[in-house]
C-alpha cells in the first residue's frame, strides 16, 4: 500500500497537551490498525515559533520524535534539553516529556507513538 502525501490528513490543535499555539499534525496513518495495533500515532508535528505541546506524561505507551528541522526546547522529566535536526528523543512508559519551538525557525518533526 502506498499513501500519497496529499492523501494524509492534517489536523491543527490548538494548545495541544496546555502548550502554546496551534500544532500542525500531518496523519501518515488512519488508525492503529495500521499499526497492527501496537500504536496509535505516526505523523509529522509542526511547530511554527512560539508554539509548543505541553508537558505530559505517558502511562501506556511510548513516543519517540525524529527531529528533523530546526531546533527545539525538549522537556525531558523535568530537564530542559536543546534538540535540532537528526536527534531523536524517546519518552518510555512512565516517562514525561514536552517541546517547545523557542525559535523564529519552523521545527518539524517525525512522531510515533506505541503501546506498552
Amino acid at each position: 500500500m502506498i499513501r500519497k502525501a496529499e492523501e494524509c490528513m492534517i489536523e491543527y490543535r490548538e494548545h495541544m497537551r496546555d502548550g502554546d499555539g496551534t500544532v500542525e499534525i500531518t496523519n501518515f496513518i488512519e488508525g492503529p490498525a495500521e499499526l497492527v495495533d501496537k500504536g496509535r500515532l505516526f505523523a509529522k508535528i509542526t511547530l511554527r515559533p512560539g508554539c509548543s505541546i505541553g508537558y505530559h506524561l505517558h502511562d501506556k505507551d511510548s513516543e519517540l520524535f525524529y527531529i528533523m528541522k530546526g531546533t527545539a526546547e525538549y522537556n525531558d522529566n523535568g530537564t530542559i534539553c536543546t534538540v535540532s535536526a537528526g536527534d531523536v528523543t524517546i519518552c518510555p512508559v512512565g516517562g514525561s516529556h514536552g517541546i517547545a519551538n523557542r525559535t523564529e525557525e519552523i521545527v518539524e518533526l517525525v512522531a510515533v507513538i506505541v503501546y506498552a
